[in-house]
């Protein structure tokens, strides 16, 4: 069969089992196998694939129609720019996400600021600030050690290693010092939503998705401890789950926060809240 060919087909095989963007993925497996890129798959469709080139094509196909991630197939993916280890140790970093560090770095005015990013799983939030501010004092906290064996992983491949400091906490229960900017995208799933949700999600560690029956527990525990890690002024950041603004801004009143506002992520949802204390 031919590039082109093997293109066809598996995207016919992929809409056939409701994989979301079949014909992108076709072309993503398809230039990873062959060491190509996706732009120069289009200067060789009419190559013909060996049988050693099509076998691990085959089962990576299969693997991705039966719902496992497109980017744990590749083994990374692109976050801010930068490339990222993506495996089933942590969650993977979802659009949403991009969008709250895109934001967070055109309002970071102290390039020296000190960061604590919770629940930074892959640490590409981390990462992503060290790399845009190399004075800052970075630091990254997640409660499961199979994560930050990733994100130091991560750390080391993009040569960060030295910029970000990674250690064990549950939410900020061993976080020492304080911070110019708390930054969280915390579990905010309802465990009863665990039905909604698709099978490519399902392959995130559910530690990482899963954020109490209501969802909201965790997120409303860091907005509880923050104060006391918070610099005069400083900022807590947080990504939230669909519905959850009224509430949580409610928690953030009732602790005494201020300049308290929401931002919608480009879906027009509204995806972000940020607040400042004391």
């Amino acid at each position: 069969m031919t590039v082109l060919e093997v293109l066809q087909s598996t995207t016919a095989y992929f809409k056939k089992h409701n994989v979301e963007s079949p014909r992108l993925n076709a072309e993503h497996l398809v230039a990873y196998v062959l060491g190509r890129t996706r732009i120069e798959l289009y200067l060789e469709f009419e190559r013909e694939l060996t049988e050693a080139e099509l076998a691990p094509l085959r089962e990576m196909v299969t693997r991705r129609a039966q719902g496992e991630p497109l980017q744990h197939l590749l083994g990374t993916v692109e976050f801010c720019g930068l490339i990222f280890l993506c495996d089933k140790r942590a969650m993977v970093p979802r659009p949403e996400t991009e969008e709250l560090v895109e934001f967070l770095k055109s309002e970071i005015r102290n390039p020296k600021s000190e960061i604590l990013d919770v629940g930074t799983g892959s640490g590409v939030i981390a990462l992503s600030f060290a790399a845009k501010f190399p004075e800052a004092e970075i630091y990254a906290v997640d409660i499961s050690e199979d994560a930050l064996e990733l994100a130091r992983e991560n750390a080391a491949r993009l040569g960060l290693s030295d910029r970000v400091r990674f250690f064990r906490s549950n939410l900020l229960q061993d976080v020492d010092g304080t911070f110019d900017l708390i930054v969280a995208n915390l579990p905010y799933i309802a465990t009863q939503d665990r039905h909604t949700l698709s099978r490519e999600v399902l392959h995130d560690p559910h530690v990482a998705l899963f954020g109490g029956a209501y969802g909201e527990e965790f997120v409303r525990e860091l907005i509880a401890q923050a104060p006391a890690r918070l610099h005069p002024g400083g900022t807590l950041a947080l990504e939230i789950g669909i519905g959850q603004s009224d509430a949580l801004f409610s928690a953030l009143t009732e602790k005494k926060y201020r300049d308290i506002y929401s931002k919608n992520d480009y879906s027009g949802v509204t995806r972000f809240l940020f607040a400042k204390y004391g």
